[in-house]
């Protein structure tokens, strides 16, 4: 499970703040806890090193924070690395849509990737 406490702790007034913390807080986190591999579309192995972060929409109440992101990153299509072989290992740019779902004031956290369509 995941853990966002800083952001669970987060005013509903101050959208600044909450995204600038939110995307601090995921930049801590490891890449494999992200649904990164099963979002992408066009590589075969997802690569979290330049994870970008895009705070879509958030919600408030008093049990629970959502918060709807898109995720940027890069994925590569792994070849056979042979000395031959032709295919270049290239960076793919790669996209998806997922919603947090925080429990506060705690920060336990559950990350949801949405379909394409919304």
């Amino acid at each position: 499970m995941l853990y966002l406490p800083q952001t669970a702790r987060a005013e509903p007034g101050n959208p600044g703040e909450l995204e600038a913390i939110f995307k601090a807080e995921l930049a801590a986190l490891p890449a494999d806890d992200l649904p990164l591999q099963q979002g992408m579309a066009h590589g075969s192995v997802a690569k979290g090193d330049d994870l970008s972060v895009m705070v879509i929409g958030s919600a408030f109440d008093s049990d629970q924070l959502r918060i709807h992101a898109g995720l940027f990153y890069t994925s590569v299509v792994a070849g056979c690395a042979c000395n031959n072989d032709p295919t270049p290992m290239n960076d793919e740019p790669e996209y998806c849509e997922v919603e947090f779902t925080i429990d506060r004031p705690g920060g336990a956290a559950r990350v949801r990737l949405l379909e394409p369509d919304g």
